[in-house]
């Protein structure tokens, strides 16, 4: 038997934030299991079904919703997204921690979730970028959209950092270094709390 509970580390933050990026690393370390989404848009070019997400037809989507398998769930741009509680539930009760990268959206649904297991677990950080200045050098950093997407981008990330006061925590983003360093802190701080103890006496 896990001598705890996992930790349920929701992060959040507007494009460009490089929240997804902590994700990846937390679960490339064999920190965290990162939990993989379910869409129902096409794979784009390199991307594998259930690696970087797990693709599925809109009618195979909807079962899912019907039957109740997924945590949170939402449309974004006309397709569908969704995380599955099989996706974290087993991993929660076997002690392993597990890391979502969800908007805002969907980090409502997981809060405000009635599963006891769920709740335990946890834990929500925002990801906030330093400055609207470096936010913009970053979205159009890449080199590759039109003035018009990174106007978009901007509008949106706007309205999403808005959101940041109704997380418990908020990493204010400087060097990937230092980002990291202090996403890290936080995990081993939520690992020592006394109610994901079990009792193993």
């Amino acid at each position: 038997m896990a001598s705890r509970t996992g930790i349920l580390l929701v992060v959040s933050g507007p494009s460009g934030s490089g929240k997804t990026t902590l994700c990846r690393k937390l679960a490339d370390a064999g920190e965290a299991h990162y939990s993989i989404s379910c869409t129902t848009r096409a794979p784009r070019p390199g991307e594998k079904n259930g690696e970087d997400y797990h693709f599925l037809s809109v009618g195979d989507f909807e079962e899912k919703v019907a039957a109740g398998e997924f945590l949170e769930h939402a449309t974004v741009h006309g397709n569908r997204y969704g995380s599955l509680k099989s996706e974290v539930i087993s991993y929660l009760e076997n002690g392993t921690d597990v890391v979502m990268d969800i908007d805002i959206q969907g980090a409502e649904q997981v809060r405000y979730c009635n599963d006891e297991a769920i709740q335990r677990a946890f834990v929500d950080l925002f990801v906030m970028p330093p400055s609207e200045e470096e936010l913009y050098a970053r979205l159009s950093g890449r080199g590759t959209d039109s003035a018009e997407t990174i106007a978009l981008r901007m509008q949106n990330a706007l309205g999403e950092m808005e959101h940041w006061p109704r997380y418990t925590y908020r990493l204010l983003s400087s060097t990937k270094e230092e980002d990291f360093s202090r996403f890290f802190s936080l995990v081993t701080t939520e690992r020592l709390r006394v109610t994901r103890m079990m009792n193993s006496f």
